[in-house]
């Protein structure tokens, strides 16, 4: 999905007093309007194109997100888990500046790739989801409304009883867009390419599923070797 970033990160340099200050921080204020509008718009008044209009709004698909909400433990082995971490987090630092929000990433996507009682699901191909969805940007909006790190689409929370402004957290956004993609592999008996391609609306096109694959095996390769003894 392509994607926009509408507001920028609490990281972002703060704006100062005075007039330059005043006219600086305009855009920004903008940006902050714009976002706020998105989340208060009704369900489904989000432009976009033809291809992405029906990703995620498959109807058994609501079970399965609210399943994966309510479930909001973190699992994992801890050894498994540290090893992990340290392989990974060097490869986040060109998308992300934060070491915190980087770890926060990678243990969301460890433990809800490591869940218990659910089907295997690839860490490195949710880290790739993540790079071509978003480029890990948690505040990133596609041109069809799809929100955050997984650009989930905008109609999840109002069905899950959620705000639409959790869509922007790191872990309410991973454990939807895992669960979606987890569905979304069952469903196509574990063919990654039609799984991806439901998952971004555009099951037609070899584009989005083809890039990351390609992300998947040439730079996040590795994350999928721990944890599965």
């Amino acid at each position: 999905m392509r994607t926009s970033r509408l507001l920028p990160s609490p990281t972002s340099s703060a704006p100062g007093s005075g007039p330059e200050a005043a006219r600086a921080a305009a855009p920004w204020a903008l940006a902050a309007l714009a976002l706020l509008a998105l989340f208060l718009a009704p369900a489904g008044s989000c432009g976009g194109t033809m291809a992405a209009a029906g990703a995620q709004r498959d109807p058994e698909l609501r079970a399965v997100v609210q399943q994966a909400i309510q479930s909001a433990q973190c699992f994992g082995n801890q050894y498994d888990s540290a090893v992990w971490y340290t392989l990974m987090e060097p490869r986040l630092r060109r998308y992300m500046s934060d070491r915190e929000e980087r770890l926060a990433v990678l243990r969301v996507v460890y433990c809800e790739t490591h869940r218990p009682g659910a089907a295997p699901l690839p860490p490195g191909l949710v880290l790739a989801v993540l790079e071509v969805e978003s480029r890990f940007d948690r505040w990133a909006v596609s041109d069809t409304g799809a929100v955050g790190l997984m650009q989930v689409m905008p109609f999840w929370p109002e069905q899950l009883g959620m705000q639409r402004r959790e869509l922007v957290g790191v872990e309410a956004n991973i454990r939807m867009g895992c669960a979606i993609l987890r569905h979304y592999l069952a469903t196509e008996h574990n063919d990654v390419r039609r799984a991806l391609g439901r998952y971004n609306g555009s099951v037609r096109s070899r584009d989005y599923p083809d890039r990351v694959v390609t992300r998947w095996t040439r730079f996040w390769n590795g994350a999928d070797d721990l944890g599965r003894g």
